[in-house]
């Protein structure tokens, strides 16, 4: 039940002064449909009224207030031309321009031989000083009880700032005082107010310093948004870990066959992910565990031990992928590590139908099968297993929390391990994986050798063509990524069909590909295959080709129009190659000129090829838009933090939630009320209910 204390932030903004149906239906769209909603609105600009002016020496461009008579009221000689009103003061000559202004209206608010206070924006007509629409207007008392200084808000058509600002003042006005879940001295050191005076002085800026997002009262609000997150992430950590899982013990020997039939020595990195996995399966807790490291660095090579350890027990593995191409490929790679040590390993998508189907799904049900490797299939409707000990999800960020949550469901509370290629920096993996426990692969196979990378403008086409033809004839097979499917006409980017037919023309029919993502998933597979199998030199793809298109031969990796893709999905795609012994290459072609961020982006590229320092330069370039392409992983939507400029709030908060859990699991004590209240207010409680099923 949600706490009394909140039952006013949580009514309808109905509830607040000049907030009707209508501007309600704009105002929900805008910040939400409660009260809380808009107090968390927080403004982006400043008016500063307070400085006034004369006529003469108002500067133009720029909000001005000024002290002037009315002269006359001018109405417009034909339709379309607007009226004015003009005004004077010792200096010179003012007119307030109005179109479609209502003269009984403004001869009321501005009577002939009057004084004005007046402020907006100043401009110049050739010689005559104009404001057009002025934001204000009134009498010299009027003006002595209005703030000059006012927050501008983000708004949408409809809502004006004005009508804005007032339901903001309501809002406060209702605010109660909430319990503190902070601690006296923690506020003290940090220099941070209260609750409710934060958010006052969030919505009463008295310069533009205040707006920035380190002042005191937004780093107190940014704090409380990200503990209410971080706590809920702790809560649910907690209800898992007191949950018995099952202890997945074995002996040793499965996993020591894989090792001695590898073709390779693990990484240290990779010894050590396998490591804490292990004693997270001989655990009586449930294992939910993030392995995320950089591309290549073997992360399915840890897997196939994890499901060697799982076979040991006596349990089967189910493995999931987002696309079939990827399922397919991990049933491949899998079986070449764990076939020699007697396990069995199949694929089931949604292409296997009728008998084969049913002979698979047979084999799950009898134990015949120790690995399944698989989409979204994997949880539906009759598909059982013998015994699911270990669920493997991989590109956990393409599946949502009710997907991992369904497929859990098939085995008696089985151990899960998710894993992302994609590098995430520290506090990200707080923000978005704070429940998880997180294994990191930061080492790549000796003897890899990173591609070469190189900038090349689109003007030079023919020239990357000629050295592609030159590459082939050497027997190295390429990819060429283009960021669209077809030709647009609100976009010059290339389009992967026409570069296909090009590049088919340039080097003939036999000898390229194309793959991307509206092909059905039969096509896809079988031009992959092809691609990997060396039946074509030269594969045209659009991103789809960034998990799953394994061919370890190909050598040169073309990216068309670089500047318009972000670091991490760069990153992934160069990583398509280099992943054998033989020297390679990664060409990104940009169309110039190129935007500051674009080429800070595409340098960082040509200087490393670490996928952490990588994924870190990222985020600083993209800023807290959608650090990583990670919005649908469930990076939550903070509304008064900043990912980045709040990051250090995330560890702190994080620490501080988990000794909170710690002390009081059920938050019952002393401070769990105002605790309970901090999950309530920023809606955490519905975070919480579905999180603890993962």
């Amino acid at each position: 039940m949600r706490p009394e204390i909140l039952f006013p932030l949580f009514q309808d903004v109905t509830t607040l002064p000049g907030i009707g149906p209508r501007l309600a239906t704009l105002l929900a769209k805008l910040t939400g449909a409660r009260v809380k909603d808009v107090l968390f609105h927080k403004p982006t600009g400043l008016v500063d009224r307070t400085r006034q002016t004369t006529i003469a020496e108002a500067p133009e461009g720029e909000i001005v207030t000024l002290r002037a008579k009315v002269e006359e009221h001018i109405r417009g000689q034909r339709q379309g031309q607007p009226y004015k009103v003009r005004m004077f003061d010792e200096t010179g000559f003012l007119h307030l321009v109005y179109f479609h202004g209502r003269p009984d209206y403004l001869k009321r608010q501005l009577p002939v031989g009057e004084v004005r206070i007046v402020s907006g924006r100043c401009d110049r007509y050739g010689s005559e000083i104009q404001i057009l629409h002025p934001d204000l207007v009134m009498t010299e008392e009027e003006a002595e009880e209005t703030a000059l200084l006012e927050p501008v808000y983000p708004l949408t058509a409809g809502i004006v700032p004005r009508t804005m600002r007032k339901a903001v003042r309501g809002a406060l006005a209702i605010c109660p005082d909430l319990p503190e879940w902070l601690d006296d001295a923690y506020l003290t050191e940090s220099g941070w107010p209260a609750f409710r005076q934060a958010l006052g002085m969030l919505h009463a800026p008295e310069s533009a310093g205040d707006l920035g997002p380190h002042h005191p009262a937004r780093s107190r609000l940014a704090f409380d948004e990200v503990l209410a997150r971080q706590l809920a992430l702790q809560l649910v950590r907690a209800r898992r870990k007191a949950q018995s899982g099952r202890a997945l013990a074995g002996d040793g020997r499965l996993v020591e066959k894989v090792l001695g039939h590898a073709p390779f020595a693990p990484t240290g990195a990779q010894t050590r992910a396998f490591e804490a996995i292990r004693a997270d399966m001989e655990s009586g807790e449930r294992m939910t565990r993030l392995l995320h490291g950089d591309v290549g660095a073997g992360k399915t090579f840890v897997a196939a031990l994890a499901a060697a350890r799982a076979a040991e027990a006596g349990t089967q593995t189910a493995i999931m992928a987002p696309t079939e191409i990827l399922a397919r490929q991990h049933a491949k790679t899998l079986t070449q590590l764990l076939e020699p040590a007697g396990l069995s390993i199949i694929a089931l998508t949604g292409r296997d139908k009728g008998k084969t189907r049913e002979a698979l799904l047979q084999r799950m049900r009898s134990g015949d099968v120790d690995v399944v490797c698989g989409t979204h299939a994997l949880f539906q409707e009759g598909i059982d297993f013998a015994d699911l000990g270990l669920v493997v999800i991989d590109e956990q960020h393409r599946f949502g929390v009710s997907d991992r949550m369904r497929l859990t469901a098939k085995g008696q509370r089985p151990d899960t391990l998710v894993m992302t290629a994609t590098p995430i920096p520290r506090t990200l993996s707080l923000a978005v994986y704070g429940d998880l426990d997180v294994s990191r692969l930061d080492e790549k196979p000796a003897g890899r050798i990173p591609p070469e990378t190189r900038l090349i403008s689109m003007e030079r086409l023919d020239e990357v063509v000629d050295g592609v033809r030159r590459a082939i004839t050497r027997g190295d097979r390429v990819y060429w990524v283009c960021p669209l499917v077809e030709e647009s006409d609100q976009s010059e980017l290339s389009a992967a069909e026409d570069r296909w037919r090009h590049l088919r023309a340039t080097l003939g029919d036999g000898r390229v590909g194309l793959l991307h993502g509206r092909m059905k998933a039969a096509e896809k597979e079988a031009v992959a295959t092809a691609f990997r199998k060396g039946e074509m030199d030269v594969l045209v793809a659009t991103t789809v080709i960034e998990v799953g298109v394994d061919a370890p031969d190909a050598t040169v990796m073309i990216i068309e129009h670089a500047e318009n893709f972000g670091l991490a999905q760069l990153h992934q795609l160069r990583g398509r190659v280099g992943r054998g012994d033989k020297p390679s290459s990664c060409l990104l072609m940009y169309k110039g000129p190129l935007g500051e961020t674009a080429r800070a982006r595409l340098e960082t590229m040509r200087e490393t090829d670490d996928g952490f320092l990588i994924a870190e330069e990222d985020w600083r370039l993209r800023g807290a838009g959608d650090p990583l392409g990670l919005r649908q992983s469930g990076l939550p939507e903070f509304r008064l933090a900043d990912l980045e400029a709040h990051g250090d709030l995330i560890a702190r908060a994080n620490d501080m939630a988990r000794l909170a859990v710690h002390r009081d699991p059920e938050l019952t004590g002393p401070n769990g009320d105002a605790l309970r209240v901090l999950l309530y207010l920023f809606e955490q409680d519905q975070g919480v209910r579905m999180l603890r099923s993962g």
